[in-house]
């Protein structure tokens, strides 16, 4: 697949990187410099429902994303911005602060079933369009010895509910209805409809 289009990746994200490759897609990085405060974006306003929450984030990181774009004086191209969260009830899970929050994320998760929403958003000029992709996730009754040792692994850091559904998490996972690379954290489905509407695939 090829495309006179630069597409920009406003994401530090490996898997999303990966995901994208796996489409076809050739495309530049956009990530945040070290003075932007990323995560003051993923905050959640109070009360918000996650499928809100979700693409209010994502339109903010475009948004972000696009002035990025403009201020390092990069050629004009489509910009591609994904945001993942967990929700479990009305409760959000994104990404732990530390392995103790990453402890409690996962005891709440496990035994229960819980959703991975993924909004997508793509700029093409003026042009914006959006996506949300939402999977249901059944997780497995973990002891505390199969718990600590996933957390002592390092891999819930830097994930949403504290876990990589493409990682050693995958042995606690029952079943999963919806989208595999939308709960890695790019829908390949919905982002390449996207990319071909902005004629970038």
């Amino acid at each position: 697949m090829s495309s006179n289009k630069i597409v920009y990746l406003a994401s530090s994200s490996p898997r999303r990187a990966e995901l994208l490759r796996q489409l076809g897609v050739a495309f530049a990085p956009l990530e945040p410099a070290a003075d932007e405060d990323a995560e003051a974006l993923e905050r959640p306003l109070r009360g918000e429902a996650a499928p809100h929450y979700v693409q209010r984030v994502t339109a903010l990181k475009l948004h972000a994303a696009r002035q990025r774009l403009h201020r390092r004086g990069l050629p004009a191209g489509v910009v591609l911005c994904a945001d993942t969260t967990v929700a479990l009830g009305r409760r959000l899970l994104g990404k732990p602060v530390d392995d103790a929050d990453a402890l409690a994320m996962l005891r709440a998760l496990a035994g229960t079933s819980h959703r991975v929403l993924t909004a997508v958003a793509v700029a093409d000029g003026d042009r914006v369009t959006q996506a949300l992709s939402v999977s249901r996730v059944r997780m497995a009754a973990l002891d505390a010895a199969a718990l600590a040792g996933y957390v002592a692994s390092g891999e819930p850091r830097g994930k949403a509910g504290g876990y990589a559904v493409q990682g050693r998490a995958a042995a606690f996972i029952e079943h999963i209805s919806g989208s595999y690379s939308g709960i890695m954290g790019l829908p390949l489905f919905e982002t390449a409809a996207l990319l071909r509407d902005a004629g970038a695939l």
